[in-house]
């Protein structure tokens, strides 16, 4: 397991070592140029609870990192803040980016390579398996668990992150072994490189679902 990060971690230590979680600090707030500030400082600066910064970022980086110890300190509002934030970034920004770069990709392709249509489609169908999840977040998890109901226990969970994350696997497959014909070298790597980092995206923002907001709905079930 990788050095965990406390409060005495500076903040530039790591973005440079994890450079990915540049979108969990955008998700807080925190911008690039933090300076020598520690984990502690930065937080308190933005008005952020120190413990659940540095549990979230402990469970995106380290895949055997367990935070139920230290739950009890965290409110379903802050969960569902971060969570909300997560979500609008993949349907604001990594999705249409994907799409974008698909496109292009496609323009500058001759039309015997069918492939990329093939792809493409795909593509869509992952999306819109993504996007359903996401409204499902917005309209039934995100609700029951900021009003502590029980109605819905989270019935349709059933891994189904595991089914995105194995579909974004299927298309990257797909473009490493299957891209053929003439195409644009660079743009192909464009779209790669940016389904890669959805897919790691997704697979690390899923342990943050499944070992922080799940065990907390299970908390307020029981107590209910």
């Amino acid at each position: 397991m990788n050095k965990l990060i406390d409060l005495d971690t500076k903040v530039s230590d790591i973005v440079v070592h994890y450079p990915a979680t540049v979108t969990v600090l955008n998700r807080f707030g925190i911008r690039l140029g933090v300076g020598d500030k520690t984990v502690g400082k930065i937080c308190e600066e933005h008005h952020i609870n120190a413990c659940f910064f540095s549990a979230i970022l402990n469970t995106f980086i380290n895949k055997d990192y367990f935070p139920e110890k230290i739950l009890d300190g965290f409110s379903a509002k802050e969960i569902v803040d971060y969570l909300r934030k997560t979500n609008s970034y993949y349907e604001h920004y990594q999705l249409p980016n994907i799409e974008r770069h698909f496109q292009f990709l496609i323009g500058k392709s001759r039309p015997q390579n069918n492939n990329l249509e093939l792809m493409l489609k795909f593509f869509h169908e992952m999306k819109q398996e993504l996007l359903n999840r996401i409204a499902y977040d917005r309209e039934y998890r995100f609700p029951e668990l900021l009003s502590q109901a029980t109605g819905n226990s989270f019935e349709r969970d059933n891994d189904e992150q595991d089914t995105i994350e194995d579909k974004i696997d299927d298309l990257i497959s797909m473009i490493v072994i299957h891209l053929q014909g003439d195409y644009d070298a660079n743009l192909g790597y464009a779209v790669l490189i940016a389904i890669i980092s959805l897919k790691k995206d997704i697979t690390q923002n899923n342990r943050i679902r499944n070992r922080i907001m799940r065990p907390m709905h299970h908390a307020m079930l029981q107590q209910n």
